[in-house]
């Protein structure tokens, strides 16, 4: 069975599809047999865009398990969280697709990267938080911040929501991304994280993950 990881943001916008594909890449160097799905795309109509990003960043193109939808279970066109996406699109989201679809990657590779949508509080459905699917999945998370302001506040709240669903941080993955917004805030966000994370999180890795070019 492979080990799978829940790569979640502590908001939209935040650079999970970048961190997923970056990640997704250091493992394939280092010898894993690894993929990466997204939990629910929302925005497309078809294709998942952060699934064909990732493949780029891994160095490929899509690949046959792509194509037969496992790693892009549920694909809903509107971009607005997934039990709103679902209802516009009038369909319901498919719990029991979702997991068939992770259970036959995990028979498949060393590691899964599952990609939520939004940040971790995001409703799948009008009775189901996605921390709380994470937490019946027990899956190790990812949390993935950046510099921009607002993040401290963010990134400590996400941490206490898992905390409190007794779930294990993996990492705290600090994304580049919003860096030249304020490079002042961003440094002082950067440090702040980085020893809130040692001092409150000493088992979780503080790993940073550079701009690059898609």
């Amino acid at each position: 069975m492979a080990k799978t990881y829940f790569v979640g943001g502590i908001d939209t916008n935040i650079g999970k599809t970048v961190t997923t594909g970056y990640l997704a890449g250091q493992w394939l160097r280092d010898g894993y047999n690894v993929i990466t799905q997204k939990l629910v795309q929302t925005g497309n109509p078809h294709i998942s865009e952060d699934i064909v990003q990732h493949r780029s960043l891994m160095g490929m193109g899509l690949i046959e398990d792509d194509y037969q939808g496992w790693t892009m279970p549920q694909v809903f066109s509107y971009p607005a969280s997934p039990h709103l996406a679902a209802k516009l699109d009038g369909k319901s989201l498919d719990l029991d697709a979702i997991a068939k679809a992770t259970h036959y990657l995990e028979q498949r590779y060393d590691r899964v990267l599952v990609e939520g949508a939004g940040g971790l509080l995001v409703p799948l459905t009008d009775d189901l938080l996605t921390l709380d699917y994470v937490q019946q999945k027990q899956w190790p998370i990812i949390l993935v911040t950046t510099g921009r302001l607002g993040s401290i506040n963010h990134t400590l709240l996400s941490l206490q929501a898992i905390a409190q669903r007794g779930l294990t941080v993996e990492a705290v993955a600090y994304n580049h991304i919003h860096d030249h917004e304020d490079e002042r805030i961003a440094q002082d966000t950067l440090q702040y994280l980085r020893q809130y994370v040692q001092q409150h999180h000493p088992e979780a890795q503080f790993l940073e993950v550079p701009v690059v070019e898609l």
